[in-house]
């Protein structure tokens, strides 16, 4: 090997360990700023498979999942698959009439797929609970928002309606 490969190879050699102990060093180094900042960041999500307002939310986040993922051959099955599970009989039929008539999703109750949602319980009552589901369509300013009010079963926890909110 000449002397030029040779300097060559250290320079890299000592390039790429100082590069190495520069990532690792905050690390190294303790609770630093760096270290907390990144812990604030961190985004959990927890369950419970007997909440009712929990099961909207799971449905909808699955379901947004299936409809935006359009170019996934098993998408429009895993979006029916979904409403099959999630869905009473009467509420599947409401929703594939809705679909019929307008030509738009019946569980967005629009065309195309939100950015953001969020489901908040409403109320309950007679065995029943009520979920607004708030969907957000586009960014910035002028950003879309509408609300489905979602009827479940608080026994079984099935979705039993689903209205747009006027």
């Amino acid at each position: 090997m000449s002397v030029r490969s040779r300097k060559t190879l250290l320079t890299a050699v000592a390039l790429t360990a100082g590069l190495s102990l520069a990532a690792v060093a905050p690390a190294l180094a303790g609770a630093g700023a760096h270290r907390t900042a990144r812990a604030g960041a961190v985004s959990t999500v927890q369950g419970d498979p007997r909440d009712v307002t929990r099961h909207v939310a799971d449905f909808y986040a699955a379901y947004i999942d299936s409809v935006r993922a359009a170019d996934d051959p098993s998408a429009a099955a895993g979006a029916k698959a979904l409403r099959g599970f999630y869905l009473s009989a009467a509420a599947r039929a409401k929703v594939s009439a809705y679909q019929k008539r307008q030509h738009a999703d019946g569980v967005l109750f629009a065309r195309g797929v939100p950015i953001k949602w969020k489901v908040a319980r409403t109320g309950s009552g007679a065995g029943h609970a009520t979920s607004r589901v708030t969907l957000t369509w586009g960014h910035g300013p002028h950003a879309r928002v509408t609300g489905v009010d979602v009827l479940s079963d608080l026994k079984t926890l099935e979705i039993t309606d689903l209205e747009t909110v006027r």
